[in-house]
């Protein structure tokens, strides 16, 4: 009788749960499996163990987007960030397809093994935003056409700043500005309201810096409308980790 019952669960499983991504035991114990029953089934090679608690179905060779899906319901603000954000809508120079993902969080996290032992990726968690409320949070993360799941992605006018912010750590000055070159038309007011609550001095001035040299947008006319923080009236100056001294002045 036991033995029908686990045959008929695993069945159900197999037609219910989804390729494409892992899945957890919380999932498992809505269609019946205990944690005794999902490691019977790992044992059996039904399914195959990933992490304490986490499982997938043999031979599902599922792709980073879906497992990006399962980690974001684990993980408070999880999205693509960065440089990573800006390829996935449009704004690329040279990235190649085995390229670290940049994802960013709102807690600290360790990216578990499985997820890194198959997508090259890391994890940036910093407070770079003092948000007035969770409606601009929720208006800064999109899920960009042709991707069918709800994967979170920092829009634009965010993904730069956070790219800006790792200017002369983990990002090369030289690839951070020829991405903002391949910036295109950022939306004003988002900017205004970014630029407004973002706490790195460095993000805000280089931002201010390039946009001027580029005729981005208007720096003088969005100073005049939105409390852009800039920090101190000083230069803002650090040497970078390749040498390079950085030079910022107060409105770019």
């Amino acid at each position: 009788m036991a033995r029908n019952f686990k045959h008929q669960v695993i069945k159900q499983l197999l037609a219910e749960l989804p390729r494409g991504a892992p899945f957890d035991l919380t999932t498992l114990k809505q269609l019946r499996v205990s944690a005794q029953l999902a490691a019977y089934y790992a044992e059996e090679g039904w399914l195959v163990r990933l992490a304490q608690g986490v499982y997938a179905f043999p031979n599902d060779d599922f792709g980073v987007h879906g497992a990006l899906v399962f980690l974001q319901k684990r993980v408070p603000g999880l999205h693509i960030g960065g440089k990573s954000a800006l390829a996935l809508q449009g704004v690329q120079h040279n990235l190649g397809s085995r390229d670290t993902l940049v994802l960013w969080g709102d807690n600290r996290f360790t990216l578990p093994a499985w997820f890194t032992s198959r997508f090259p990726a890391r994890y940036v968690h910093a407070r770079l935003f003092d948000w007035p409320d969770t409606q601009l949070t929720d208006k800064t993360l999109t899920t960009p056409p042709g991707l069918s799941e709800p994967l979170r992605v920092a829009v634009p006018e965010r993904a730069v700043l956070e790219l800006l912010y790792e200017t002369g750590i983990k990002q090369s000055l030289e690839e951070a500005r020829n991405l903002f070159d391949g910036l295109r038309s950022p939306r004003k007011d988002l900017l205004g309201q970014l630029l407004s609550c973002c706490t790195s001095v460095k993000a805000v001035r280089l931002y201010l810096t390039w946009a001027r040299e580029t005729n981005l947008v208007d720096v003088d006319a969005l100073l005049e409308q939105y409390p852009v923080r800039t920090g101190s009236t000083k230069r803002w100056m650090r040497r970078l980790d390749d040498g390079t001294l950085l030079s910022l002045r107060p409105h770019g």
